[in-house]
Formats: C-alpha cells, structure tokens, sequence
C-alpha cells in the first residue's frame, strides 16, 4: 500500500501554449503509466478543477512508495518532464505527500511535539 504521494499541481495554460500543454499532458500520463506497469509507481490519478478564481486548474496525485518516489522525483526524465511544464502552464509543482501509515507517523511526531513544549 502507498505510503507517500506527488502532488503535481498547475495553473493556467500559458496562452499561445495550448497545443504543447495537451501533447506534454498525454507524454506524462503514458509516463505515469509506464512508472505503474514497471511497479515504480502504486497508482496515479489526474484531476481538472472547475474555474473557482484560484491558481490550482489542476492535479495528478501520484501515490507510492516514499523511496521509489524520491528515487524518480530526482530522475532525469521526471526533471526533463518538470522543466517542460513549467514551460507550458503556469504555478507548476511538486509537492511530497505523506499518506496511510506515514501520515500516522507524522500525527504521532506532531503530537510529541505538542507535549514536549506544553
């Protein structure tokens, strides 16, 4: 079971750049793809949100391993993939996720924490 996530987050298309954003979209997905057959990636799910006036138009939350994920977040082709995006759309990221037995981890941390300054 996935432990960790990339949240991999856009904005808007940079205008004049619509066709490179859709062609980049459909190379990544079949990357994600290939990173799920070869067993590197759990699982990964696109998302497209409704305009609602922010800076987020959208997502792929990328659920795996936390060491096969830091393994790929500093390969070349998932960088080569980044620096391509952020070509093409605006206020691209990457942002680690701590999820499932993690996220207990970092709930127990943060509750020490707590105790050893109260």
């Amino acid at each position: 079971m996935a432990d960790a996530g990339l949240f991999i987050g856009w904005g808007a298309v940079a205008r004049g750049r619509e066709k490179e954003a859709v062609d980049l979209f459909n190379e990544i997905l079949g990357y994600y793809g290939r990173l799920q057959e070869d067993g590197d990636i759990e699982s990964f799910e696109p998302v497209f949100l409704e305009a609602h006036g922010g800076d987020l138009a959208g997502f792929v939350l990328v659920r795996g391993d936390a060491e096969k994920l830091a393994s790929i977040r500093v390969s070349e082709e998932f960088t080569q993939y980044t620096i391509r995006a952020g070509l093409v759309v605006d206020n691209f990221g990457v942002v680690g996720a701590d999820m499932e037995g993690r996220l207990q981890q970092q709930m127990a941390f943060y509750t020490e924490q707590i105790g050893a300054i109260a």
